[in-house]
């Protein structure tokens, strides 16, 4: 099978509503941090970018919450030789559906993360040494205050939303939960409160594979190194849990690599989809630690706002900002009904709520892809005065 990206068109940063050129920055906070698990680091650093500028009230910031393989590039290039923009760059910039020219755009690399963010990957000035799995256990929690003593470096002074898939999503609702003066409007897609059995043990399949790599060496390997092998397994493992059996039977169907060849009597790669998922594998490996894998996974496992809080009415009770909750009928890891659970609880609660469900056959990254509905959901949540709930449903 071709590269993936071959027959994609060139993409030009310079068309009409594209940012063109950003820059990612760091912000290091020199105060302790203390983790929910009760560990703590000296200080931190997280990698972001921002895109628009904020206002003099200081309260046009939308928060972009990636999930867990994205990172804080989530629009525009970094250069003018890149073959593709930022991972969310179909929805924001000058007047795409997160429009730039109104609102001030901010996302960054999750603490815990490998993109630049501190996390096992980061050097420990105690020992000169990457930390390893010696860095602090890393929940959701984590993420949001992290990302919040960011936003107050920034000088926000309040979110006008926040707004994530899959792990993102989590992400946003708690920022709601946490903060909830700070953050008027929460945008969620393709999430849950909580894991299934089956997302857990998805998770744990990959770490299984990551772990049981003799190149992990109980987390302590050099920069470059350590278990590639075990950390593409995982990838190509979660890939599958990313798209659905449609999408996949569309893309690839049986096709064979080289049919010239006839009937192959090995292990070599034979069917397209073989090479396709060895392809998402080998692309993961140059750009995540396999250690980060292993904490963001957990932190993923761990995230259950019902038993935290008691129940997820409780856990939504201090909520002030409107919600729209959007689930994807081909979603399987996190499906339509774990999303409208949110919606219905929110409810339950008080709160302005909307769910809205689009019918595609892409899977669980539906909210990655170009959709036209996805985009106009988007842009009149974000465009509209009102607070009051309305109807979103598709």
């Amino acid at each position: 099978m071709t590269d993936p990206e071959e027959n994609e068109p060139a993409f030009s940063s310079l068309a009409p509503g594209e940012l063109g050129l950003v820059a990612p920055r760091d912000f290091v906070c020199a105060s302790p941090f203390t983790f929910k698990s009760g560990q703590v680091l000296p200080g931190f650093t997280l990698r972001y970018e921002t895109y628009g500028t904020l206002s003099a009230t200081r309260d046009n910031a939308i928060l972009i919450c990636h999930a867990l393989s994205g990172d804080h590039h989530c629009a525009g290039v970094h250069s003018a030789d890149d073959r593709k923009p930022g991972w969310w760059n179909n929805l924001i910039g000058p007047g795409k559906a997160v429009d730039t020219s109104r609102f001030f755009v901010v996302c960054a690399n999750v603490l815990g993360g490998c993109v630049g963010s501190s996390g096992p990957s980061s050097t420990d000035p105690a020992t000169g040494r990457t930390y390893g799995i010696s860095f602090p256990f890393v929940t959701i929690l984590d993420m949001v205050r992290s990302q919040k003593l960011l936003l107050d470096h920034l000088g926000v002074a309040s979110l006008h939303a926040v707004i994530g898939g899959s792990m993102g999503g989590m992400t946003a609702l708690l920022f709601a939960i946490e903060f909830p003066l700070f953050t008027r409007r929460v945008l969620a897609m393709a999430t849950t409160s909580r894991e299934s059995a089956q997302a857990i043990a998805f998770n744990e399949v990959g770490r299984q594979a990551i772990m049981q790599d003799p190149d992990w060496n109980r987390g302590d390997y050099p920069k470059g190194g350590g278990p590639r092998v075990g950390l593409a397994i995982a990838r190509m493992m979660a890939h599958i849990t990313y798209v659905s059996d449609a999408s996949m039977d569309r893309k690839f169907g049986r096709r064979k690599k080289n049919p010239a060849n006839g009937e192959t009597y090995n292990f070599d790669v034979q069917f397209e989809v073989e090479s396709y998922l060895r392809h998402q594998g080998q692309a993961f490996i140059n750009r995540f630690d396999a250690n980060s894998y292993l904490y963001i996974t957990r932190a993923l496992d761990q995230f259950d706002l019902a038993h935290a809080y008691g129940s997820l009415e409780a856990a939504f009770a201090p909520v002030q900002a409107e919600s729209l909750i959007v689930g994807f009928t081909s979603d399987w890891l996190f499906p339509p009904e774990q999303n409208r659970q949110i919606a219905l609880a929110l409810l339950r609660a008080g709160k302005p709520a909307s769910y809205a469900e689009l019918a595609t056959d892409l899977g669980h990254d539906s909210f990655l892809l170009e959709s036209d509905d996805l985009y106009a959901l988007v842009r009149a949540f974000l465009e509209r005065n009102s607070a009051a709930a309305v109807d979103f449903s598709i």
